[in-house]
């Protein structure tokens, strides 16, 4: 049975994976701080394995990454997904501790991760695995008023590089997924910003979220000698190219 640790799997887009993953057949790690959220999505799934933590705590990621290899035998994939926006506004505006914030999650956080699943990939046997970041449209082109948020993921977008070139003697895979206006609770957060501060303002075009988790099933799919490096997957209407 193939498996997959997922963090920020309690809500949006990290939920909508797991779920996807658990109908398939995998045996699934979720982890976010939230554990009554991982319950709902564990419920009547035997290989949902609850394992709350926070990220951006690196002894209890450690305890994670080892209680999920303790139940399932290995760690074929991570799907490093959890993250956050932070504030909107210009970068005078932001207070040192919500930009601290910002990184501590998007980047300390997938840091932490991605370093507690290379060092599972590489000693297990046998050798190798494969890691998935979530980066987002923001690692290429940013949107208004998110300094914190696109300078994260546009650092993301290197540590995919550089696993990707670390990884090859170990047979580790890294790709990044870069995802568009899935509906989700995080992009009605930002309309909900977007229309209180302007009531005229257009809600962009949406996807269903099970659109991203279909894309992460078929990058963890592919055989160990194929990978998927960089995806982009997003609401077909929405002004990516040319909105900088």
């Amino acid at each position: 049975m193939k498996t997959i640790l997922i963090t920020g799997a309690s809500a949006g887009i990290g939920a909508a994976t797991a779920k996807l993953f658990l109908m398939n057949g995998w045996r699934v790690g979720l982890v976010a701080r939230r554990r009554g959220a991982l319950e709902k999505i564990a419920a009547d799934h035997e290989f949902a394995h609850v394992l709350p933590g926070d990220v951006t705590d690196a002894n209890q990621m450690h305890d994670v990454f080892a209680e999920f290899r303790t139940l399932a035998g290995k760690l074929d994939v991570l799907f490093n997904n959890a993250g956050m926006f932070g504030p909107s506004a210009p970068i005078d505006e932001i207070s040192l501790a919500d930009w601290e914030a910002v990184v501590s999650v998007n980047l300390r956080g997938m840091f932490i991760c991605a370093r507690e699943a290379f060092g599972h990939m590489r000693k297990q046997s046998p050798q190798g695995g494969r890691i998935i970041n979530n980066g987002s449209l923001s690692a290429h082109n940013p949107r208004p008023g998110s300094v914190c948020y696109t300078t994260t993921k546009h650092a993301i977008t290197g540590l995919t590089r550089s696993l990707s070139l670390d990884g090859r003697e170990f047979d580790i895979a890294c790709g990044q997924i870069d995802i568009g206006n899935a509906k989700t609770e995080l992009v009605d957060d930002l309309n909900a910003r977007a229309l209180a501060a302007n009531p005229d303002h257009i809600v962009l075009p949406m996807m269903d979220v099970e659109n991203a988790a279909k894309s992460v099933l078929h990058m963890a799919q592919l055989p160990p000698e194929a990978n998927v490096q960089f995806m982009t997957v997003m609401a077909t209407k929405m002004p990516f190219i040319g909105r900088g």
